[in-house]
């Protein structure tokens, strides 16, 4: 599950290097996501020999290619642990109580613990509506106000995903969140907030010293380089490079970008770290892709089996 690179001074003819190696360690998000994968398959088969088949929806509402394939990914998702997947498609045009009708249908049935709406949606429709609209107790990717306020409250029903996945990162490669100085680079609800809320917390994957910045942090950089962990979730490619960091931190990246570049498919996926230059001082680090991407779409997974656990009252032993 670890990969390692040499550091930039691991020179074996320097004298000064003799008998040490420095070496980055690559983190590697789909072994860990494997592993979820594993422990959700094995709560599916206690929920089924309970009589309970876990059901997630997802629901679409756009016509973006990008959007189309992150779905058709969760219900490829579901289909190997055993989730039923249950799909809904509304037309980008259509208006909003389209949407909300779908959601209160979904909201009613029995065989659908989980329910998934694709973002972004149209412009015509309210994003905060549609989180409202989602019973709290199905609302797996944990944007609910209920859900959000008992996250900060430290009783979370659901995490949302993508922090979570960071989490388990983090226990899987024993990286010490204690009296860390943890720096939270973005603010969005999905990611900046929840993070920095779950690092602050009194856990195994807390209790660490946590600072949110964003576009309007004055001396970011003196920030970062006294930061030991690092999550980078700006929305901007590269943002991060290895000279705003100090040496030996543990650098997750949750970006992902689509840049211009000379290939096949015209472009290419890159983080909101500059990768290269923040390998060279890093003791830890998330390559984009395969890093935080495929922790977001195993923590769905459990969610939904943890969702179906708890409206049939079985133990599925989750965290």
């Amino acid at each position: 599950m670890t990969e390692t690179t040499d550091g930039p001074d691991d020179d074996p003819d320097d004298p000064g290097n003799a008998g040490s190696v420095d070496a980055t360690t690559i983190i590697d998000g789909e072994a860990v996501a494997a592993d979820v994968r594993a422990d959700v398959t094995s709560h599916v088969e206690t929920l089924e020999a309970a009589g309970v088949t876990p059901g997630l929806a997802t629901v679409l509402m756009s016509d973006d290619p990008a959007s189309e394939t992150y779905v058709s990914m969760k219900q490829r998702d579901c289909e190997e642990v055993g989730i039923e997947s249950v799909h809904v498609e509304i037309d980008a045009d259509a208006p909003a109580e389209e949407l909300y009708d779908a959601i209160d249908d979904l909201n009613g049935r029995d065989d659908v613990h989980g329910i998934l709406v694709q973002l972004p949606v149209p412009d015509h429709v309210d994003r905060r509506s549609v989180l409202r609209r989602i019973d709290p107790e199905k609302d797996v990717d944990g944007f609910h106000p209920e859900n959000v306020g008992r996250l900060v409250a430290g009783d979370a029903r659901f995490k949302p995903c993508t922090p979570h996945g960071v989490q388990k990162l983090l226990a899987a490669y024993d990286v010490e969140t204690e009296g860390a100085d943890a720096v939270v680079v973005g603010r969005s609800d999905i990611v900046g907030k929840p993070m920095a809320n779950l690092l602050i917390q009194k856990s195994p994957t807390g209790n660490a010293t946590t600072t949110v910045c964003h576009s309007r942090t004055e001396n970011l950089e003196g920030k970062l380089a006294a930061a030991d962990i690092v999550v980078a979730a700006a929305g901007i490619p590269e943002f991060v490079d290895g000279s705003m960091l100090q040496d030996g931190a543990t650098v997750i990246d949750v970006g992902i970008n689509r840049v211009d570049a000379d290939t096949e498919k015209g472009y290419e996926l890159v983080g909101d770290v500059e990768y290269e230059s923040a390998k060279d001082v890093a003791e830890a680090i998330t390559p984009v892709p395969g890093g935080v991407g495929p922790m977001t779409r195993a923590m769905l997974l459990y969610n939904t089996v943890k969702a179906a656990g708890l409206r049939h009252d079985v133990d599925v032993n989750l965290d």
